[in-house]
C-alpha cells in the first residue's frame, strides 16, 4: 500500500470538486478522480462497456459505438433500482483501479475526489482524511443548470441521492468553502497543503 497520505475529496454535485482538485494538481500534488475513472472504464471496448451494455441493453450505446451517458444518467436518476445496478456494474472496477493508482503515489500525500465517498463507501477504508467541498444548496443548483442543461427538477433530485450538506459538514476532517469566487479556493487549498504535508510526516514518523 502507499506510504501517502491519502485525503478523500468530496461535496455535493456543483460544490466545486473539479476546482478545488485543479488547484491540489497545480501544486504538485497526485490527484486521483473516481469520476474520470468511471468515464475511462466504461469506454467503447472495455470491461466496464461490456457490462453497462448488458444490464442496460444496445438503448444505452449512441451511433457512435459510445455509451449514451445523458441517457444513462436519466435513467439513474429517475429509478433508484436502475442506479443501482449501475452501481454494481462499474463500482467495483473503479474502486480496484483507483486504489491501483493511489499505490503508485510518491508523495506526501495526494487527493482523490470520490463525489459518493460518504455515501457510498467504497473508498472510505482506503482515505485518511475527509476533505469537503461546501456551498450553499441554491449555488449547486446553479451552477449545475448553468453547466449542464439540466433542469433545477432535475439537478435536485441528484441532490436529493446524496447526503445534504449538514450531514456533509458533520464528517468532514476539513472543509473548502466554495460559495464565492473562485480565487478564494487557492488560498485555502495552499494552507491545506502546507498543514496535509506537516500531517503526513507525522503520519510517517508514527508508523
Amino acid at each position: 500500500m502507499t506510504g501517502s497520505m491519502v485525503v478523500g475529496l468530496t461535496g455535493g454535485i456543483g460544490s466545486g470538486k473539479s476546482a478545488v482538485s485543479r488547484v491540489f494538481t497545480g501544486l504538485g500534488v497526485e490527484v486521483v478522480d473516481t469520476d474520470t475513472l468511471a468515464h475511462e472504464l466504461s469506454a467503447s471496448g472495455t470491461e466496464g462497456f461490456a457490462a453497462i451494455r448488458a444490464t442496460f441493453g444496445p438503448g444505452v450505446v449512441l451511433p457512435s459505438g459510445e455509451i449514451d451517458r445523458a441517457w444513462l444518467r436519466r435513467r439513474v436518476f429517475a429509478d433508484p433500482a436502475r442506479r443501482a445496478d449501475l452501481e454494481a456494474t462499474l463500482h467495483p472496477l473503479i474502486v480496484a483501479e483507483a486504489r491501483r493508482r493511489i499505490a503508485d503515489w510518491r508523495g506526501a500525500y495526494g487527493i482523490v475526489v470520490v463525489p459518493l465517498l460518504l455515501e457510498r463507501g467504497g473508498l472510505a477504508g482506503t482515505v485518511d482524511r475527509v476533505l469537503v467541498v461546501d456551498c450553499p444548496e441554491a449555488e449547486q443548483v446553479r451552477r449545475v443548470v448553468e453547466r449542464s442543461g439540466l433542469s433545477e427538477a432535475e439537478v435536485r433530485a441528484i441532490m436529493a441521492t446524496q447526503l445534504d450538506r449538514a450531514q456533509r459538514i458533520s464528517r468532514a476532517d476539513d472543509v473548502i468553502d466554495n460559495s464565492g469566487p473562485l480565487d478564494r479556493i487557492a488560498v485555502q487549498v495552499g494552507a491545506l497543503d502546507g498543514r496535509y504535508r506537516q500531517l503526513a510526516r507525522e503520519q510517517r514518523r508514527s508508523s
